[in-house]
């Protein structure tokens, strides 16, 4: 069996967060909604493809790749900037021709000619510097609900500052085009009030250094996991997906044959883990006397005595059904479940789904149905079950009529959490297997760009030690599109959870460092520190003028190389010397210093075994001194879901969140 794809995060509410934030304008008439996803109407094609539009920024110094479509074997002639190009349509009627690159400047006119008649003038176009904005919520929260929205709206005017947006869109297989609408304008409070805040504070920041106009582009979706912006080709060298990508490349030639695909995969998680399975807990003839009644009322754990569960449930529900209703085929509709469910008929298997967003829709075969007490069962991975009421919960038949599942269900917990993961749905929205990469990064075709913002991993939280594996494949991946020396620059995870009195295990701060070591390992890679920007009852800090502050710091000291430190305090060593332990910092600016007191707080020490205590540390410039037993064999620093630290830089960058294993200062002498 493959690795599961990712872990999801612990808490449902969470995810449902991520995804309900806004799109940055309505979204365009939906035409048809396939499996939960809404599927957009995308703009005409029209002669210059879709980021060809009034208020572009063009990559500066980089050759500038101009394309579109037209009828097949047209000519067509662009002219831009005093320069001019022609290229030929294929059969497809795709064209694309390359201009020469420029330095900054405009605004410029560019045009385009066909030889079938068809033109397009695309006014007030820049050439600057343009970077990619992507992940999930925490980078599409909107300007208008970061901190202090009236004041920073009257100031968020600014034409040398121009924003993209790519509205959410999800595709099983490769696309040349955007699903749905994608658009620039010009920065303004009414353009800017629901697009990303951290992208444009990032931008609003570094314009001024950079003293060019900026293009940023917000390509993000709530509630993401990483894989589904990594290519199906990157993801297949990792090893550990050809399961999943095998699964979703025949969902998207044969949807129904991928059903199946994970419809097994699901079944075989099920027969591994949970003894109800083999139990017969689906058989319509066990015998439920004994278990616990609930009614469908909608909302997320609305039941007490599942409230706090986590692991897997089982609820059956018995309906009556005529001779002349049980005739033919159905379709079950439970509407929302959280999260992952497998579902039986009369003992007959129907579906697997998977999204607390995804109403579950199951083809139920003719003959599957009987006369008289039929018995739908569903087992429910997560806890939660039904999200919907009742009345959105029906069994379709043949003849159209919808017999409610109105009333109670019997319900039994079976299997507890930990538990091993399952596979995510392959195609699901924005959670499976370069569904985004496909969907929202593919599209944007040869475009060049400056840098890449990235600001996700809460999604990712239980599979803190993949993720790493993960992360520096999407950096890889990336750069192999956009250009092996692509800047990229990562925002860590914030603080977020309830404090702890005593040091311990925490998924947050392993996928932190995870990103700490991932980024300081590539080159041309910086990393944004928010653990004291976060809240530890919002996964959503609002603070997002701080988050785009820090990141523009680390592209004024890497891009433009401005005379700044804009990395945050980084652990080189953590050495030995009789009862102390000594831990070396570089990044350090002017020196480090510790906030609010004389003494650092946030640090452990921790045993062989990872048993951790805390200890005050002693602040030098480019030190921090800890007491520590000879058990000590490791120092944290920083390392809780919601950490409590104050280790600065004299100029204001928290120091990264660590582990490091404690050596001998003689050994660490002779490196």
């Amino acid at each position: 069996m493959d690795k599961p794809v990712v872990a999801l995060v612990a808490a449902a509410f969470t995810l449902s967060a991520c995804s309900s934030l806004p799109l940055m304008k309505p979204p365009p008439p939906v035409v048809a909604v396939v499996k939960g996803e809404q599927k957009f109407a995308p703009k005409p094609l029209t002669l210059l493809y879709t980021t060809f539009q009034d208020h572009a920024v063009l990559q500066r110094n980089k050759p500038i790749p101009v394309w579109g479509r037209t009828a097949p074997g047209a000519e067509v002639d662009v002219s831009f900037a005093g320069q001019t190009a022609t290229a030929t349509a294929d059969a497809a009627g795709q064209w694309k021709t390359e201009l020469k690159a420029m330095t900054a400047g405009g605004p410029y006119v560019l045009a385009a000619k066909s030889s079938n008649g068809d033109s397009q003038t695309v006014k007030d176009v820049m050439i600057g510097d343009v970077y990619l904005c992507s992940g999930q919520s925490n980078m599409e929260l909107p300007l208008r609900l970061a901190t202090n929205y009236d004041s920073e709206m009257r100031g968020a005017t600014n034409s040398m500052i121009r924003l993209f947006h790519v509205q959410r869109f999800t595709s099983p297989a490769p696309r040349t085009t955007f699903g749905a609408d994608a658009s620039w304008a010009v920065t303004t409070p009414d353009n800017a009030k629901e697009f990303s805040a951290t992208c444009y504070y990032f931008g609003r920041e570094l314009q001024p250094a950079a003293g060019i106009a900026l293009g940023l582009i917000e390509d993000a979706w709530g509630g993401s996991a990483i894989q589904a912006w990594i290519s199906n080709e990157k993801l297949a060298s990792l090893g550990g997906y050809g399961e999943t990508l095998d699964i979703v490349k025949t969902y998207a030639a044969t949807p129904k044959a991928g059903d199946l695909k994970y419809r097994a995969l699901v079944h075989s998680w099920f027969a591994a883990n949970d003894p109800a399975l083999k139990a017969g807990w689906a058989d319509p003839a066990f015998d439920d006397t004994g278990w616990d009644a609930l009614v469908a009322t909608g909302g997320y754990r609305p039941w007490p005595k599942l409230a706090n569960f986590n692991g897997v449930v089982w609820l059956r529900k018995t309906i009556e059904l005529s001779e002349d209703e049980a005739t033919g085929a159905a379709t079950l509709n439970l509407g929302q479940v959280s999260d992952i469910d497998l579902t039986f008929v009369n003992g007959v298997e129907v579906g697997a789904g998977e999204g607390y967003d995804v109403a579950r829709a199951y083809a139920v075969p003719a003959g599957t149905l009987h006369a008289g007490k039929n018995v739908i069962v569903v087992a429910v991975k997560m806890g939660a079950a039904f999200l919907d009421p009742a009345d959105k919960m029906n069994l379709k038949l043949a003849s159209g009529t919808a017999k409610p599942l109105a009333g109670p269900w019997k319900f039994k917990t079976s299997a507890n959490e930990p538990l091993p993961a399952i596979a995510h749905q392959p195609w699901l929205n924005q959670f499976g297997v370069s569904t985004l990469y496909n969907g929202m990064i593919l599209p944007l075709g040869p475009t060049a760009i400056r840098g890449i913002v990235w600001y996700q991993g809460e999604t990712d939280a239980g599979q803190p030690t993949e993720y790493r594996r993960l992360l520096k494949a999407l950096i890889e991946d990336w750069r192999g599109r956009f250009g092996a020396d692509t800047p990229f620059f990562a925002v860590q995870l914030p603080g977020f959870g309830a404090p702890r009195l005593v040091p311990g295990q925490s998924n947050w701060a392993e996928l932190r460092e995870s990103q700490r070591i991932t980024t300081a390992a590539m080159p041309d890679a910086g990393l944004a520190v928010t653990t004291d920007l976060g809240v530890s009852d919002n996964i959503h800090p609002q603070m997002k003028q701080e988050v785009g502050r820090r990141l523009a710091l680390l592209a004024k000291k890497m891009v433009y190389a401005l005379p700044i430190e804009g990395m945050s305090p980084s652990p080189a060593s953590a050495t030995r010397q009789g009862k102390t332990v000594t831990v070396r910092f570089d990044h350090i600016g002017a020196g480090l210093t510790a906030r609010e007191w004389d003494k650092a707080i946030g640090f452990s020490v921790c045993s062989e075994d990872r048993s951790c205590q805390w200890v005050d540390g002693i602040v030098a410039k480019d030190s921090v001194t800890l007491a520590a037993t000879a058990k000590a064999k490791y120092v944290r620093f920083c390392w809780s879901d919601s950490p409590l630290c104050n280790l600065y830089s004299v100029e204001g960058l928290p120091a990264v969140p660590f582990e490091l294993p404690i050596t001998n200062a003689g050994r660490a002498a002779k490196k």
